[in-house]
């Protein structure tokens, strides 16, 4: 059986009623296997991660992305978390006896079906249609504050949808990429600065790792400090790596690391590399997995 994943992000963490509605959008009727539903009311953004046959997981994103637009407001939305959109990012993620083409024929299915509903869409990553939109950070930079004056110009005209300001849904994006690994490292610090010192250490576009995506946040319910990232070649950059250098960038200025979290689906692969470096074990073989 052909297997798709979903992750659907939308901009929505506190109002459990309003998330029990979109949960339940997403399984009427369908056949699907929920992965997880992380809701986090600091970053006020609830994570669907959900696999299915490529068609169950397009109705579904497409029942759930309904849901949320209908029940989402961004003119009122505040939360610690980059977004700009009620349906903030859709990725597609090949899972098993799917090509990308196939996911791609998936995401822009989903992209034109949203686009139909008003809201402005852009493909990124694999799905990309331009060079400059490949990265979700380059799209969303500014956030949903931003694209008020962003769809005014020309280089901002989406791919699906209407080419103008929708103050309610804001914008999504959509697209197919490579499993990555999201990991949020809580500090005994309620100190941004210092978080901020140490997300330079290890994000791509500050001279850290290649494949790592990074920013601080605030958590205020817990007075701390959360490095949130996203490993987006966990291969190439292991979980391990980047844990010990925060661990050792954290222990240099004399603060502990609370407690770690991954978010959504992780590769058992990445798994592998942790066994081996923190059990030694290297003589582990996947298949003794059950």
């Amino acid at each position: 059986m052909k297997v798709l994943l979903a992750e659907v992000n939308v901009s929505e963490g506190r109002n459990l009623a309003l998330i029990r509605e979109m949960k339940s959008a997403l399984m009427e009727g369908a056949v699907l296997r929920i992965m997880e539903i992380n809701s986090d009311k600091d970053h006020n953004r609830t994570v669907f991660t959900f696999s299915g046959e490529p068609e169950e997981v397009l109705e579904g994103t497409k029942r759930l992305a309904k849901k949320a637009i209908e029940l989402i407001d961004m003119s009122n939305h505040t939360g610690a978390h980059p977004r700009m959109g009620a349906v903030d990012v859709v990725p597609f993620i090949p899972a098993r006896d799917i090509t990308q083409e196939e996911a791609l024929e998936v995401a822009k299915a989903f992209g034109a079906f949203l686009g139909g509903l008003g809201v402005p869409v852009y493909y990124y990553e694999d799905a990309a249609t331009k060079p400059e939109r490949k990265s979700l950070v380059d799209i969303r930079r500014g956030e949903y504050e931003s694209f008020a004056v962003k769809m005014t110009k020309e280089e901002w005209r989406p791919d699906e949808g209407p080419f103008e300001f929708v103050a309610k849904s804001g914008a999504t994006v959509t697209g197919v990429r490579f499993p990555l690994v999201a990991l949020n490292i809580n500090l005994r610090t309620d100190d941004l600065s210092v978080g901020k010192q140490i997300v330079k250490a290890v994000r791509a576009v500050t001279g850290g790792y290649q494949n790592v995506r990074a920013i601080a946040l605030e958590i205020p319910d817990k007075k701390m400090v959360q490095i949130s990232m996203n490993l987006t070649q966990y291969q190439k950059t292991p979980i391990h790596r980047v844990f010990e250098t925060i661990k050792s960038e954290t222990e240099s200025r004399g603060i502990l690391i609370a407690d770690t979290e991954i978010v959504g689906p992780v590769p058992v692969m990445a798994l592998e590399d942790l066994m081996k470096f923190y059990l030694r074990c290297y003589s582990f073989n996947m298949e003794q997995l059950y």
